[in-house]
């Protein structure tokens, strides 16, 4: 889930607790409004820890003159962590 998906049920379910005044039989629309919220509360939470995470990248650079032809070789190579979420 992502920050916009997070806010998205915090505004649904800020509809749902606050805005609307009506009874559905067996069902409280309020509590589901409040549930609702929490969700989106711990979605954007979720977000923000993941966006904020740094990601470490070691990067590697070698030259050298190949023997044979006389000519500079440079070897770069790059490695992370694994993918950024």
């Amino acid at each position: 889930m992502s920050i916009g998906g997070g806010i998205f049920l915090l505004v649904i379910g800020a509809i749902l607790a606050f805005a609307l005044n009506f009874q559905v039989a067996g069902v409280d629309i309020h509590l589901i409004g409040y549930i609702l919220m929490a969700a989106g509360a711990f979605g954007v939470i979720l977000g923000i820890v993941l966006a904020t995470r740094r990601r470490r990248v070691v990067s590697t650079s070698r030259t050298g003159v190949d023997s044979v032809s006389g000519e500079r070789v440079t070897r770069r190579s790059t490695e992370d962590d694994g993918p950024l979420v």
